[in-house]
């Protein structure tokens, strides 16, 4: 094996090695600088439920490639789906989302502007003249009933998490 590809293979098993520790959290797990990027801003201070993660990745499994419509039923069911809500939402419009998940679930609205900067796994709520939308955020884009590489267009109303406190 020559130098190159010996110091390539080293310096790769220090970059990944971090990221296999923090997949085996059980419930809550703090982000890495390395992870910054991925997870967003201040995600280093934060205890963000992992499970917030798994409803994103189960939301993508489930997820068509065009929209149905039933934006808000697809999140809820995989934030059911994934443990991190107990009973299922009983707001009818996606538009509601937020403030029931807050009021009822322990959820919290974070202080970002701008979709894209949101953690993997944020519920991230948009308003409107009808009954708005809801996505939760991925690694690669967004997505509720359907995949998107992009934010739903329409105005933001909020992105929300649920937190673990330490301690």
């Amino acid at each position: 094996m020559n130098r190159f590809a010996f110091f390539w293979l080293i310096g790769f098993c220090f970059w990944v090695a971090p990221l296999a520790a923090n997949e085996a959290a059980e419930n809550s797990f703090s982000f890495s600088e390395r992870l910054l990027m991925l997870f967003g801003q201040r995600a280093e201070t934060c205890h963000y439920d992992s499970r917030m993660v798994r409803a994103a990745e189960i939301a993508s499994q489930r997820a068509f490639k065009k929209p149905t419509w039933r934006c808000w039923r697809y999140v809820k069911d995989a934030l059911l789906s994934a443990g991190v809500i107990s009973r299922r939402p009983v707001t009818p419009w996606a538009k509601q989302a937020g403030d029931e998940l807050c009021a009822r679930y322990g959820f919290r609205k974070l202080r970002i502007s701008n979709p894209l900067r949101a953690p993997v796994g944020a519920v991230i709520v948009y308003g409107g003249e009808d009954a708005g939308h809801v996505e939760l955020r991925t690694a690669s884009g967004f997505v509720s009933d359907f995949i998107s590489p992009t934010p739903y267009p329409r105005p933001l109303i909020g992105v929300y998490v649920k937190e673990i406190f330490p301690g």
